[in-house]
Parts: structure tokens; C-alpha cells; sequence
């Protein structure tokens, strides 16, 4: 079995220049149960926030010194990948298609009804935990596989082409039994109850592509380490 998952809460991060714009957004994001916290600018978001936090972004697109935009490239360039929502007043609606354009998930109209802001903010915070759930699994799968001893990452690169245990023997110059033994600790170390499950795992280990389908594995050995 893989292991769980953790969700960490998650947080809204509100920037705007306007303490009642700000002060309006927290309570209205508080009042659907969600964490929010308000910056009055950019640079305090950035000395204050760390990527490692779930959660989304709302940034006004027009603030004294650093824009909402020129934010938006900074936390890009920081490495900072949780969703982003583009506030825009009547008139700035190019601008945020722009934003859009350089990674931006939404854009909010200034007189649109809370309701659609809320809607953004809840799919934003389910792409950041989406894309959080995915690298926790594939860094829980990348350390199995560094358990993986020489011979058997040749052993699952060979499975992961199709070969059964008797070709893999042949072109390892071992016995079956020894390739059937590799194959069951691939299995154990991995945590894997299948030859599909295990590959699998393997493309998300390694980045790379299994040589062969699973469906063309012989003997009937896709079913079975």
C-alpha cells in the first residue's frame, strides 16, 4: 500500500494596498471556514511566506511599488507554486489575461459577487493540494526505490520491459530462482501488490517510460512478481 497522504491546512494569502478591501476579504474567507492571512504589499507577503506553505495567492493587480503582476513574476521566479488569483478593477481585464497567460489559475472582477471568489479560491486550493499530493507520492516512491539494490533496479528494468523471470535469468546469466528471489524483494521493498502497481511506481521513481506495455509481458507474468 502507498502511504497516506497528509493534507496540511491550508492558508489564503490576501495583498492589497486597501485595509478594508483586505479587511473585507479575511472575513469573508474566515466565514466559509478557511485560514486567511492579509499583507498590505508585496514585499511583506514575500518576507513572510515560504513556498513549503499550502494555499493560494489573491493579489490586487494595482498596488503602490510592486503590482500584483510584477508580484506574480517574483513569486514565480522564487519558486513559489501554489495558485494564483488576479484581483482587477472595470478596465483591467487585458491585464489579467496577461496574468492568466504568465501562470495566473484566475482572475476576480472587483464588483463580481462573492460567491465566484469563493468558488476560485476553493478550486485554487484543491490544484495546490493536488499537486502536493502527487510529489508526496512520488517522493515516497522515489526513496523505496533507493533501497533497490545494483542487480535488482536490473531486475525491475527488465520486468519493466516485459521479459519473464526465465528471460531475465538468460540474459543475466543467473538462475530462475535467483531472478524469481529479486523480484520478490522488488515487490516487498516497494510495497507493491502488482506487477502494474509496481510499474507504476516505477515511471513515477524514475521519470522514465516502461521499455515494453504490461499487456505484452509473457507467460502470463504481468499478474504476479
Amino acid at each position: 500500500m502507498d502511504a497516506e497522504y497528509e493534507p496540511r491546512p491550508a492558508t489564503v494569502f490576501v495583498v492589497d494596498d486597501d485595509t478594508s478591501v483586505r479587511d473585507s476579504l479575511r472575513w469573508l474567507v474566515e466565514s466559509v471556514g478557511l485560514k486567511a492571512e492579509t499583507f498590505s504589499d508585496a514585499h511583506d507577503l514575500l518576507h513572510k511566506c515560504s513556498p513549503e506553505r499550502p494555499g493560494c495567492f489573491v493579489l490586487d493587480v494595482r498596488m503602490p511599488g510592486m503590482s500584483g503582476l510584477e508580484l506574480q513574476e517574483q513569486l514565480a521566479s522564487r519558486d513559489f507554486r501554489q495558485p494564483v488569483i488576479i484581483m482587477t478593477a472595470y478596465g483591467d481585464v487585458p491585464m489579467a489575461v496577461r496574468a492568466m497567460k504568465r501562470g495566473a489559475v484566475y482572475f476576480f472582477e472587483k464588483n463580481s459577487s462573492n460567491q465566484i471568489l469563493l468558488e476560485q479560491i476553493q478550486a485554487a486550493l484543491k490544484e495546490d493540494d493536488d499537486r502536493r499530493r502527487v510529489e508526496d507520492a512520488g517522493r515516497v516512491v522515489r526513496e523505496r526505490y533507493q533501497k533497490l539494490t545494483a542487480r535488482e533496479i536490473e531486475v525491475l528494468d527488465l520486468v519493466t520491459a516485459g521479459l519473464s523471470s526465465k528471460e531475465i535469468g538468460v540474459k543475466l546469466g543467473v538462475s530462475f530462482k535467483t531472478v524469481e528471489a529479486h523480484r520478490a524483494k522488488i515487490m516487498k521493498k516497494m510495497e507493491a501488490d502488482s506487477v502494474p502497481h509496481l510499474i507504476r511506481m516505477y515511471v513515477a521513481a524514475t521519470g522514465a517510460a516502461p521499455l515494453a506495455p504490461i499487456a505484452a509481458s509473457r507467460n502470463g507474468e504481468a499478474t504476479h512478481a
